[in-house]
């Protein structure tokens, strides 16, 4: 017997594959049919690659043509797929209402001042006039509470449109939230990736942040479990990395860099800061000793073409402003001050160029420096 193409397309016009509302014939599902006698051959082409898919469309080719056309036809079905597509799955997550950046301060490694950066550079925004808060999300060691002097303070609960929020610190003109403020000076933190990414959402959404220009986060070192979840909570402006100049510390701020440009995370790098660039005596104010080398982070910065920030000495009054909870850029006029506020100019003056490449759409935009003190949408 010889087979009718028309009589078989008529046959699949009766079935049509899982999930779609059509026939095969309307689909497009059916690319081919090719007879000889009573043989038929069907090429199809799906849109889905699950196995019990393909082989219930087999199936339902071959009793159409037994039952509609011929009982005894020798059927074979070619199965092709052509799935489209899929986009790009970014980490992104849900904005904050009135924040309008927010900026990730890592560091490849722990012992190279993360923290003393953040805490300086939310310090100098503010004296700039800016509105800024610090998120410290180093949940196993966090140490925002000490270095703003705030370690005895507690968030206060408050109402705002019917729903009970936490009311971040606040002190030097900075907003405050760390694990810190929950946990006693000396309690561990030992918690599972889970519960500490609950903690940190409970800390970035159960919070009433207000107006900020600025949120920073005071990432913990290195790459890990507390990174994702913070940029799967938040759609990260942009990060600073923060290296000392030696190779072991530049070569984990070179994987830390990697981390933020992983197509599926895409966050950009605003710049690296050089933390105990160099080393000047009180007493010899003009020499400069390179204890950990020089111009490491700078050099890696031309590397990996990113901006390069800036550099802050190894100075002990650095480290004593941070333990006395009063950071060391609002001792104004002295050196240190003056290479935080230069670090704090090119941080924003980075943000606006990184602002200014964003689609329309979005809604945060650093549109002028003037003074180096007006944020607007």
């Amino acid at each position: 017997m010889k087979l009718n193409k028309q009589d078989i397309y008529k046959a699949l016009e009766k079935i049509s594959v899982s999930g779609e509302g059509q026939n095969m014939v309307e689909s497009g599902a059916v690319k081919n049919i090719v007879t000889f006698g009573d043989e038929v051959v069907v090429d199809l082409e799906l849109t889905t690659p699950a196995l019990h898919i393909k082989k219930r469309a087999e199936v339902d080719v071959m009793k159409a043509i037994h039952e509609h056309v011929y009982a005894k036809a020798k059927v074979k079905v070619n199965v092709k797929v052509n799935a489209p597509s899929k986009p790009k799955n970014e980490i992104k997550g849900k904005p904050i209402p009135g924040i309008k950046n927010i900026v990730a301060v890592a560091s490849g490694k722990g012992g190279v001042g993360k923290s003393t950066v953040t805490a300086n550079l939310a310090v100098s925004l503010a004296n700039k006039g800016f509105k800024v808060g610090l998120l410290d999300a180093d949940i196993y060691g966090p140490s925002a509470t000490i270095m703003f002097d705030v370690e005895r303070e507690r968030p206060l609960s408050v109402q705002v449109n019917g729903k009970s929020k936490m009311k971040p610190v606040e002190n030097h003109g900075v907003k405050i939230l760390s694990i810190g403020f929950f946990t006693q000076p000396n309690q561990a933190v030992i918690w599972r990736g889970p519960m500490a990414a609950k903690a940190l959402n409970q800390m970035i959404f159960d919070a009433d942040w207000g107006e900020l220009d600025f949120l920073l986060i005071d990432l913990p070192p290195g790459t890990g479990d507390i990174h994702l979840s913070i940029m799967q909570s938040l759609p990260i402006t942009g990060a600073v990395m923060v290296s000392t100049p030696q190779n072991v510390a530049l070569a984990d701020a070179k994987k830390g860099v990697a981390m933020f440009r992983q197509e599926s995370i895409n966050v950009p790098v605003i710049g690296i800061v050089e933390n105990m660039a160099y080393f000047t005596p009180e007493e010899l104010p003009d020499n400069k000793y390179y204890i950990f080398g020089k111009h490491g982070a700078k050099n890696l910065a031309e590397d990996l073409e990113i901006p390069f920030l800036g550099e802050l000495p190894l100075v002990q009054s650095i480290r004593e402003a941070g333990d006395i909870g009063r950071p060391a850029a609002l001792q104004k006029d002295t050196p240190s001050a003056q290479a935080i506020e230069a670090i704090t100019k090119q941080v924003v003056q980075e943000t606006v160029a990184r602002n200014q490449g964003l689609p329309p759409t979005e809604a945060i935009k650093i549109t002028t420096m003037a003074g180096c003190s007006a944020v607007k949408k």
